[in-house]
């Protein structure tokens, strides 16, 4: 099975490209699904994180209230470098896992693990290809702002608190960008499908694009 990783910054269109990918029929596992089910109530993750962080970031239920643990870690590096010290190797396990099932089922297919911070951590090299999603900068802040509520300012922070876009970009096997729409976006896609299936099926040699 080829393996590929997908990855962007935040508000850049990732989800949709998952799901266009997807629905031609590549295998694939959302980071942020794997994230939460790290860090359910009970776990070993989320008692690691109020270790870390105090019991404010537990809702009354006991559930991680992800809201007060973004707030958190958004606005402070050694806080965040913290988190994902604790969630990455949990959250790159269980992808491990996902990707093996997989490809047990099916040799010959594409399986796809999307995760925003594939990058920065380095966990991209486990995989065969990388995809990374980009938009127009000023496209990214008004999605950012319209999506999740929050001011410029707050996106603003949020957008710079991570790796540059076109760092990202340099790291690419397949650029996809999302900035003309869903149309425009879903025939990038479709491309980027068939020659990783193509890829993966042993017809075509394998280069950098």
């Amino acid at each position: 099975m080829l393996r590929a990783g997908l990855t962007g910054s935040i508000a850049v269109g990732k989800s949709f490209v998952s799901s266009v990918l997807a629905s031609l029929g590549c295998h694939v596992l959302d980071a942020d699904q794997t994230a939460r089910e790290v860090v359910a109530a009970g776990s070993a993750g989320l008692r690691a994180i109020t270790d870390a962080f105090g019991g404010e970031v537990l809702r009354p239920d006991g559930t991680l209230d992800r809201a007060k643990l973004g707030a958190i870690v958004f606005s402070d590096e050694t806080k965040r470098a913290r988190l994902n010290s604790i969630l990455h190797p949990l959250i790159i396990a269980a992808q491990d896992d996902w990707l093996r099932r997989c490809e047990t089922r099916d040799p010959q297919g594409v399986g796809i693990v999307d995760a925003a911070l594939m990058i920065e951590t380095g966990s991209y090299r486990r995989f065969d290809k990388l995809i990374v999603v980009f938009c127009r900068p000023e496209l990214q802040l008004e999605r950012l702002v319209k999506r999740d509520g929050l001011t410029v300012a707050e996106a603003g922070r949020r957008i710079a608190a991570q790796m540059p876009q076109e760092e990202k970009k340099s790291f690419a096997d397949y650029l996809i960008d999302t900035s003309g729409g869903f149309d425009e976006t879903r025939k990038q896609a479709i491309a980027v499908y068939e020659n990783l299936k193509a890829l993966a099926t042993g017809n075509l040699t394998p280069s950098k694009d």
